[in-house]
């Protein structure tokens, strides 16, 4: 049954999710499933949580993260043939968002998507691009360095205070073949350069280092919106974090629909000053040190969370997307302050993290998770994604368990080793 909250005029037009990686691809088939609009979707995991929602009408295997942008672009015009009809294509990945963008002239004819233009597509996506726009949009951001050597981060050090965030310019390279790393909060100077050495390619240098705010998840504040082609915002929510997974540096897995003027007037200026285009969530980190709101992140495309911000009248992000795309009436509406969206599978692994860091009792806990509106795979009208995730998980929990068994074998058979090994005669040792 279609649902009413944001009805449609028109349903016709066909929607392709180019990557459903867990909580952003549901949340996108279900929100316009639920309206009646055929939805189709793209992903290398046969167990995507998406591909299992009795609102996907077909699916696709993909890997838009590891092919070569010339295969991807024909395996998408070959998509767009079997559709039948020109599709609106939502890229949920950085690198989708810079795929599309960079191929927009070939996929036009196929495909509906915001006319944004490459270079600033992947200045946004890179932090050190989306960096140097802040400062000269004279936007807050955290003081950053992009080391190129390790002369380079000696030299920061001189003058940095610890902690230290490190980051990754680009989490992931289209086809590059890039090892993925994960952020990280260095304490002292041996630890960051201990790590530094580990992950830093010096040919593709790709390392930020970023002072710290200190403050608990809950400073984190996040922005969705979705501009029109003159920069307009259509639609804009505000919200923030209150736990993240993994624990401190990872993606929301609660957080909180609530109203933030500052945070909602500083996204929506930045954005119209270069001119943004599209949907976007935009990541903020409050500063109690200086009172200011700094941008941490800028996702050029529908974010993973998107599904806390939902007006009184049913819109999103994706919605307002969908119904601009189609040039059909935004019409906007309060957004529903207080409303709670969880990731039901992950949250509690990270409660208790916090638990045992001494930062969440279980009264809090308790508090934290009453009155939640929407569960990101467990839903009444769609069950079957629920158990999809929780195959991804068993996997993913076994894969991780034999990894770890291998190790402690290596490591046994190298202590046998050592051990059988002849001792050096004396005359050996002179």
């Amino acid at each position: 049954m279609p649902d009413s909250s944001c009805a449609l005029q028109d349903v016709s037009t066909p929607a392709l999710v180019l990557g459903c990686f867990r909580q952003g691809g549901i949340g996108i088939v279900r929100s316009l499933g639920r309206l009646g609009v055929p939805v189709y979707a793209v992903d290398a995991d046969r167990f995507a949580p998406a591909f299992f929602s009795k609102y996907c009408r077909s699916t696709f295997r993909w890997n838009i993260n590891k092919s070569p942008s010339d295969e991807s672009l024909q395996f998408l015009i070959e998509v767009g043939n079997k559709i039948g009809r020109r599709a609106l294509l939502i890229p949920t990945s950085d690198i989708g968002a810079m795929f599309v963008a960079a191929q927009a002239h070939q996929l036009a004819g196929r495909f509906l998507f915001p006319d944004q233009p490459a270079s600033l597509m992947r200045s946004l996506c890179s932090k050190k691009g989306m960096h140097h726009i802040a400062k000269r949009c004279n936007i807050p951001t955290p003081e950053t360095s992009f080391p190129a050597t390790k002369d380079d981060v000696l030299s920061y050090l001189s003058t940095a205070r610890f902690p230290i965030l490190v980051k990754p310019i680009y989490n992931k390279l289209p086809a590059s073949g890039a090892r993925f790393w994960r952020m990280f909060l260095a304490h002292t100077e041996r630890e960051l350069l201990d790590r530094y050495e580990a992950i830093e390619d010096p040919l593709n240098p790709n390392v930020i280092l970023q002072e710290y705010i200190p403050g608990p998840d809950s400073s984190t504040w996040t922005f969705n919106g979705y501009f029109d082609r003159e920069s307009r915002c259509l639609a804009g929510f505000t919200g923030r974090k209150l736990r993240n997974y993994p624990a401190y540096f990872g993606q929301a897995s609660l957080a909180i629909c609530e109203r933030n003027d500052e945070v909602e007037k500083t996204a929506v200026e930045f954005m119209q000053r270069i001119g943004y285009r599209g949907a976007l969530d935009i990541g903020f980190r409050y500063d109690r040190r200086d009172g200011r709101y700094k941008v941490n992140d800028v996702n050029p495309r529908i974010g993973a969370m998107f599904r806390v911000f939902v007006g009184s009248n049913g819109m999103d992000t994706v919605r307002a997307q969908y119904l601009d795309l189609t040039n059909q009436p935004v019409i906007s509406s309060s957004p529903q302050e207080g409303r709670k969206w969880i990731v039901e599978d992950v949250d509690w692994m990270s409660a208790i993290r916090y638990w045992r860091d001494g930062q969440l009792t279980l009264r809090d806990w308790s508090r934290s998770i009453s009155g939640i509106s929407e569960t990101t795979f467990l839903a009444r009208d769609d069950p079957m994604p629920f158990a999809a995730v929780c195959i991804q998980n068993t996997k993913r929990a076994m894969s991780a368990g034999f990894d770890f068994v291998k190790k402690r074998l290596h490591r046994a058979d190298a202590s046998v080793a050592a051990c059988s090994a002849p001792s050096p005669s004396q005359a050996e040792i002179k």
